[in-house]
């Protein structure tokens, strides 16, 4: 069991104890003053080796560092292989497959409506609760944000996005224009919200969407780096692309300059030092560069693909500059946080996290020798303090072998054994059913006026296309056949009128389609009556050559109003007529409820 090394926290004296005795047993008011207020940040396909606290010379991040510096950092703290079931994990303290995550995209990323979430949590107590970001835990109300505990939600619900610069955007459901790069932007209004209710206790989650692709940046931060010689690499250098890690390591010091911004916001307001400020990733690098030697990258259960940095500042309650030694994951942030908030957790379900709240206490402690899993695409790794099982078997003993080469599963036998039969034991009792998965698509909330349903989570029939085998902010194109059609297998929630709202993109040549949206008995035609041809973006704005969609400016379209009956079917959208050579590109239906 391993020992924390701590310094020592101020005292208490008898009189205040006998007070906050008697304050106890009285209703609890939230006050600014006594509830701290909590701002958790999140990065996307940021590794560990990301830091210039870690030990990289390429690139410097003074803001983020300074966190361990008057805060703490934990040396071994575990994510997931990618970006929702990590955010799943942190956002319900729950192994991932148990909420019904099961891929990034398509609906595979929501997690189910009983999982109660951090932002339910804190909302219940009493907080106010902003996210800003990169969501990607479901789109439609109630798995949308708002719906899932917070006030207030500003950025995307998908797994990545097109353009980071302006891009559109959503405000608590509603379609909106971004306003210049946006980690700024994001970062805007996070301190916004944290302006608005400095007077009161606040949540703020902000899960940046960089240095995720596409490898876009301002040039104030990239003209740094796009001739930088990198004096550090990936154990593999011949694997490297240095142009994106350029891109991804200009896109740190953006992020780090954001942080700078945020901490400089709580200072200028008075709530500093009465602010819990978190700091980590989702997942390990999104390409090949330095990581301390480890080994895997993004999508691998090896330590480097989800080995994350966690720093935690709360002046005057963690000890500055501590360095914590026991393994901890993304699983425990929401026991941690609201033990050291003093909230009550809402889900009644059990957590797979623990509270990391004693690792800050004075003195000497001793620890479980606990154990993790890291799993994705039927690959499970187990960890525990020393050791790491990987998903072919293999055992390595991390502390003497960080970078994975040599298998001891011989030399220790019993434990080969024990963490061998934790992995079984998790495909058996957690995996079982993983991506079954028969949840329609939500529509109309009786609660909720917007719905968005994006062309990533339809079925293309026909001849339809995708415009990339990567679903989000994708489109659909192709569509040259009134037999082609797109579909939905959904839930209307409550009946109602809705105004639909048509977001395409059609040729002059090819105007004058009549269009159908359907659902059951419920039906809506139109007419694609007004040309909008704009061409292929985003890769003005690239420093690196994407993967994923190029996107386009969609135009907006009144469709009219639709009647839906609440209940199970599918929506479909088809053409009845096609009078030129295509019916239109598609992009997005927006549904706004309007009556009863």
């Amino acid at each position: 069991m391993p020992l924390v090394a701590r310094t020592s926290l101020r005292t208490v004296c008898s009189c205040l104890a006998l007070y906050a005795g008697i304050v106890a047993l009285l209703p609890k008011a939230l006050d600014a003053n006594d509830n701290p207020n909590v701002v958790v940040i999140l990065t996307d396909d940021q590794g560990w080796g990301d830091l210039s606290l870690n030990g990289n010379t390429n690139l410097s991040t003074p803001n983020i560092d300074s966190l361990a510096r008057d805060g703490a950092s934990f040396d071994r703290f575990y994510v997931c292989p990618v970006c929702s079931p990590t955010r799943a994990e942190f956002l319900t303290g729950r192994y991932h497959p148990r909420s019904g995550v099961y891929s990034t995209s398509a609906g595979g990323e929501r997690m189910n409506l009983g999982e109660m979430t951090i932002g339910d949590t804190f909302q219940a107590a009493g907080y106010a609760t902003g996210a800003f970001g990169k969501w990607h835990n479901g789109m439609q109300y109630p798995y949308h944000p708002n719906g899932r505990g917070f006030d207030e939600y500003y950025g995307f619900c998908s797994g990545h996005w097109g353009d980071y610069f302006s891009p559109p955007l959503e405000h608590n459901g509603k379609i909106v224009k971004g306003d210049s790069f946006i980690i700024d932007d994001l970062t805007n209004k996070a301190m916004a919200f944290m302006e608005a209710n400095k007077d009161k206790p606040f949540f703020a989650y902000l899960p940046y969407n960089t240095p995720h692709s596409p490898m876009q940046v301002p040039d104030r931060f990239w003209d740094k780096f796009k001739d930088k010689e990198l004096a550090m690499h990936n154990r593999d250098p011949k694997k490297e692309n240095i142009g994106h890690i350029r891109c991804a390591l200009a896109m740190c010091e953006n992020i780090d300059w954001n942080v700078g911004r945020i901490l400089e916001k709580l200072d200028s307001l008075g709530i500093g030092d009465n602010t819990i400020v978190v700091y980590f990733c989702d997942n390990g690098p999104n390409g090949t560069r330095w990581n301390g030697g480890m080994k895997g990258r993004k999508g691998s259960t090896d330590e480097g693909g989800v080995r994350s940095p966690l720093l935690m500042r709360w002046p005057g309650h963690i000890p500055g500059g501590m360095k914590v030694i026991p393994i901890a994951a993304a699983i425990d942030l929401l026991p941690t946080l609201a033990e050291l908030a003093d909230v009550p957790i809402a889900s009644q379900k059990p957590l797979d996290g623990t509270s990391l709240k004693p690792l800050f206490a004075p003195g000497e402690l001793l620890w479980p020798n606990r154990t993790i899993i890291s799993h994705w695409n039927k690959k499970v790794s187990v960890r525990n303090q020393r050791y790491r099982l990987d998903h072919q078997g293999k055992l390595f003993d991390i502390k003497a072998d960080p970078g994975q080469n040599t298998d001891v599963s011989k030399r220790h036998p019993d434990l080969f054994a024990k963490l061998t039969k934790e992995a079984e034991t998790f495909r058996r009792e957690v995996l079982e059913g993983y991506n079954d998965d028969d949840r329609p698509f939500l529509i109309g909330h009786s609660e909720y006026k917007y719905t968005q349903i994006p062309a990533r989570d339809g079925t293309a029939r026909g001849n339809i296309k995708r415009s990339n085998r990567f679903p989000n902010c994708s489109f659909f194109s192709n569509w040259i056949s009134v037999d082609d059609k797109i579909t939905w297998e959904s839930e209307v929630g409550a009946t109602g009128n809705y105004e639909v709202e048509l977001h395409y993109a059609c040729p002059k040549p090819d105007i004058g389609s009549t269009i159908e949206l359907s659902f059951n008995d419920d039906k809506l035609v139109s007419k694609i009556a007004e040309a909008h041809d704009p061409p292929l973006r985003g890769d003005e704005n690239d420093r690196v050559k994407r993967q994923e969609s190029y996107v386009k400016d969609f135009k907006a379209m009144s469709l009219g109003t639709i009647q839906l009956q609440k209940g199970q079917g599918t929506l479909t959208l088809r053409a009845t007529e096609m009078p030129g050579k295509q019916v239109m590109e598609f992009r997005l239906l927006m549904l706004t409820r309007v009556s009863d």
